[in-house]
């Protein structure tokens, strides 16, 4: 494999790299030096840099879209193991478990708390969510998304502050064209 290919396959195994280039925001010799290290590419720093800008004339342009949301928190639930089916037998849509994965599902009772959000929402919008929050040092219990809902399961004291980084995210989530 040539090194422009160790180069490319580098970066898109580390997808900040890969956004960073796409904004423009790279000191070329820096990341070729950082990539050089940790990526065990064996090459000069000086091609490696080369083969990046090389590499940024190829990927799209940073973009973001804004999408449509109602972004609302559900204090009191919990992460539980072993849910059973979920049904309660009533039907009542109250005794679902609001995410399920496996046999783990976010339920009423406990001590955090649901960050929902329902409408124009994907798997983008959610990593872009979860990235957000732990910039902003939030623990993420549990998370999903399926259909038009999202969901983010944090600790009750960090409800609000995810509530609004939840909501940032929704109207800047990443567009990926390449």
């Amino acid at each position: 494999m040539s090194l422009a290919a160790e180069t490319r396959e580098a970066v898109r195994a580390r997808p900040f790299v890969r956004d960073a280039l796409r904004a423009g925001l790279v000191n070329h010799s820096a990341a070729a030096t950082w990539l050089a290290e940790r990526a065990d590419l064996d090459g000069d720093p000086d091609a490696i840099a080369a083969a990046l800008r090389r590499f940024r004339e190829d990927l799209p342009a940073y973009e973001t879209e804004s999408r449509t949301a109602s972004v609302t928190m559900r204090s009191g639930v919990g992460v539980v193991d072993d849910a059973g089916d979920g049904d309660s037998g009533a039907g009542d849509a109250d005794d679902l478990p609001l995410l399920r994965v496996g046999d783990a599902a976010v339920v009423d009772g406990g001590d955090r708390t649901a960050i929902l959000a329902t409408g124009d929402v994907d798997a983008a919008a959610l990593a872009d969510a979860l990235g957000r929050l732990a910039a902003a040092d939030v623990e993420i219990a549990a998370a999903g998304v399926a259909g038009d809902a999202l969901v983010c399961v944090v600790p009750r004291r960090d409800g609000a502050s995810a509530v609004r980084v939840v909501e940032a995210a929704l109207g800047a989530v990443p567009v990926d064209e390449g």
